[in-house]
């Protein structure tokens, strides 16, 4: 990975927060960008302790958090038609698509998507 700006999928933020060092490792020196849905979804998690929940709010302090517009909109209606993916997966890689930003990602089923531009982290 030689690019300087990276979307990361929700999983790989997890792993993150659970102290995964080869993901520090790929993320440092990187430009972070998450999908509002990445910031929803790690909003919502349930059962996370004061110290969980102000992790991960220093960590999207330091991320670039890309809103819905209507590029993403597009994407998103294109790749619904063409592959069965969930909601937020769809959001997530029309993301990518639309901003032309590599996504690191765990979740394998994302490989089929040819338009995107996928780095797979192996668990």
């Amino acid at each position: 990975m030689d690019g300087k700006e990276l979307l990361v999928d929700t999983n790989i933020v997890i792993y993150l927060l659970n102290k995964d060092d080869t993901i520090a490792e790929l993320l440092r020196n990187k430009q972070i960008y998450i999908c509002f849905i990445t910031e929803l979804e790690l909003h919502g998690i349930k059962g996370l302790s004061e110290k969980e929940e102000k992790l991960i709010d220093n960590f999207l302090k330091d991320c670039h958090i890309i809103e819905l517009n209507s590029k993403i909109k597009q994407q998103y209606k294109k790749l619904r038609k063409n592959y069965s993916l969930k909601l937020a997966d769809s959001i997530i890689v029309a993301t990518s698509i639309a901003t032309d930003i590599p996504l690191l990602s765990a979740d394998k089923q994302l490989k089929n998507i040819k338009e995107l531009d996928l780095l797979i982290y192996n668990i």
